[in-house]
């Protein structure tokens, strides 16, 4: 299957859901011929290299909150992590080009976006379930959450900023969510692995985990879930967004790294 072609979409209203987090709303002609139910999908925000005479462009990589048909036609939204002072890519990318854009972006400025590309959710078959993220992953986990069978049981941990970071999300009554602060995500990179090795562990049934978060954090994660609960791939999806220091160029390639010698 060939990849969706760029197309260029309207801004039509941005807000700050918590301090940390910018949502922008996204529709216009471009939508027409979007993909339906594409929450959770990611996209990629494409700028282009002021001055650059081969007329490179930057891909920054952001998931779809929201999905939905109005009277004015399909919108989705996009959130934006307003945190730390580098590129550190994805949606951890305050000071770097999307987020700068997001920050500045008003009603009627075009942004042009690839994609979408593949969801990733947890399997709704198993019998519980464990979502961990942070604020990088919080629109990913919040669909999973929305997404769940109401019988559900389970738990999320959710890294945030701060106590005003923590949203109210829906899900079923069975899932517990596990609110973590962390001021300085990143630097302090054992706070998720850290609250997720004290969970009780459900001994019954098969257990689905989705894990998103940065990458040294992540791999803490991994060693955890695979080498001390033994778990496989088919009950497993874990995945770092950003790693501390790095803008989306350069994570990307030593995440394909760690990928190979993790399989």
């Amino acid at each position: 299957m060939s990849k969706p072609s760029p197309r260029d979409l309207t801004v039509i209203r941005k807000g700050y859901v918590t301090p940390n987090m910018l949502r922008v709303t996204l529709g216009g002609d471009g939508m027409k011929d979007f993909p339906e139910d594409q929450e959770s999908a990611y996209v990629k925000l494409i700028f282009p290299i002021e001055g650059d005479e081969k007329d490179r462009v930057l891909r920054r990589t952001y998931t779809v909150r929201y999905d939905r048909m109005t009277d004015q036609g399909r919108e989705i939204d996009i959130d934006f992590v307003m945190h730390g002072d580098s590129d550190d890519g994805n949606d951890h990318d305050h000071g770097g080009p999307a987020s700068n854009w997001a920050v500045n972006c008003k009603p009627g400025d075009v942004i042009t976006i690839g994609g979408p590309g593949p969801k990733k959710l947890v399997d709704p078959s198993a019998d519980w379930f464990l979502i961990v993220g942070d604020m990088t992953a919080l629109p990913a986990v919040s669909v999973n959450l929305e997404t769940l069978p109401d019988h559900a049981r389970g738990y999320a941990v959710i890294e945030v900023r701060s106590e005003a970071d923590m949203q109210e999300l829906k899900k079923p009554d069975n899932v517990t969510i596990e609110w973590v602060i962390n001021p300085r995500p990143g630097e302090q990179n054992t706070v998720l692995s850290d609250v997720v090795k004290r969970l009780p562990w459900q001994d019954n049934g098969r257990l689905s985990v989705w894990a998103a978060c940065e990458f040294t954090s992540m791999r803490a994660l991994r060693s955890y879930f695979r080498e001390e609960r033994g778990l496989g791939k088919d009950d497993l999806y874990i995945s770092s967004y950003w790693k501390l220091g790095m803008n989306e160029d350069n994570h990307k390639v030593i995440k394909s790294e760690d990928a190979k010698t993790a399989a």
